[in-house]
């Protein structure tokens, strides 16, 4: 069993978000019209690393709905954030595990209303359940979405990715001690010829986006920015944070459909592509809006090093 790595990142509770008293009052009643009743409890999401206003709202009959809102001028990039997954959401097809979009208001505030679903999000440390519970999840959206529908029009890894490899350029600099760089630059390199598929790829499977119902089952959310891609990248991505909780992610690798069959080579070479990411990112400024994120990426990026180093006896 891998070593757990230690963390002061406060899970579930890394977003500082808007309230629901901080929104416009013209934004609380448009809200409180689509409801279809006066909201009476408003319980912000503290999990993520976004500003955005994220909450389970109570209304006075009783019904709760999850609704997201960013202003169009003061949070310009969360707010296109919404459009876009707004736009995914109503191009994806019946039977994936996700939240319907019930409406959409896009004017000087960007606001949504999805399906409120029933469920928590997993455990810290991670138990294997409920990651078995997402990647269940994760195989049904690559049965229903592959090949990836005409009408989602998405990029492909080899588009999206273009500028990782380049990364490792920044970690040889900042951390030269870390040992067989150019090995791993090498392996980032070659990520379009082993990432390249017809799968739609979430890309952002963590803790904060999987919701698990009380029989068990898991929803995906925050279907933002999906790709194109091999279909078994989303399973390897998901199982950062419970490797870096200390479970046993290569008896996991073994196990799954998605990834059993995948060459040892080509897991490696997504690790190292994701390694350079994120000693890259966290190396970043803090923003304002998001003071976990860079820890929450360092600490990622620790995970994964230990991961590949391990898997290449480096």
């Amino acid at each position: 069993m891998p070593t757990a790595i230690p963390t002061t990142i406060p899970h579930g509770r890394t977003a500082r978000r808007l309230t629901w008293p901080h929104l416009p009052p013209a934004v609380r009643d448009l809200v409180e019209q689509r409801c279809g009743s006066p909201v009476v409890d408003a319980r912000s999401q503290g999990a993520g690393f976004t500003p955005g206003f994220a909450s389970v709202l109570t209304c006075e009959d009783g019904t709760r709905h999850f609704v997201k809102a960013a202003s169009a001028k003061a949070q310009r990039q969360f707010a296109e954030s919404y459009r876009e997954e707004a736009r995914k959401l109503l191009a994806l097809p019946s039977g994936i595990p996700a939240a319907r979009l019930l409406w959409l208001e896009d004017g000087d505030w960007v606001v949504l209303g999805l399906e409120y679903v029933e469920a928590h999000t997993p455990h810290r440390p991670w138990r294997r359940s409920e990651l078995d519970a997402a990647l269940d999840a994760l195989e049904v959206v690559a049965e229903v979405l592959t090949p990836v529908p005409a009408t989602l029009d998405l990029d492909t890894t080899a588009q999206e990715f273009d500028g990782w490899p380049s990364y490792w350029e920044h970690v040889a600099t900042t951390r030269p001690e870390l040992g067989h760089l150019e090995e791993a630059a090498a392996l980032a390199g070659r990520y379009a010829e082993v990432m390249a598929g017809d799968t739609l790829i979430h890309m952002d499977v963590r803790d904060d986006n999987v919701l698990v119902r009380p029989d068990g089952t898991a929803v995906l959310c925050d279907w933002n920015w999906p790709i194109r891609g091999a279909s078994w990248i989303d399973s390897l991505i998901a199982l950062i944070g419970p490797r870096g909780d200390g479970l046993d992610v290569e008896q996991v690798l073994s196990e799954r459909p998605l990834t059993r069959d995948v060459p040892r080579d080509d897991i490696d070479v997504v690790l190292a592509l994701v390694t350079g990411y994120f000693y890259k990112v966290c190396d970043d400024p803090v923003p304002a809006t998001s003071p976990h994120i860079r820890d929450h990426q360092r600490w990622q990026g620790d995970v994964v090093w230990q991961w590949l180093c391990e898997r290449r006896g480096w």
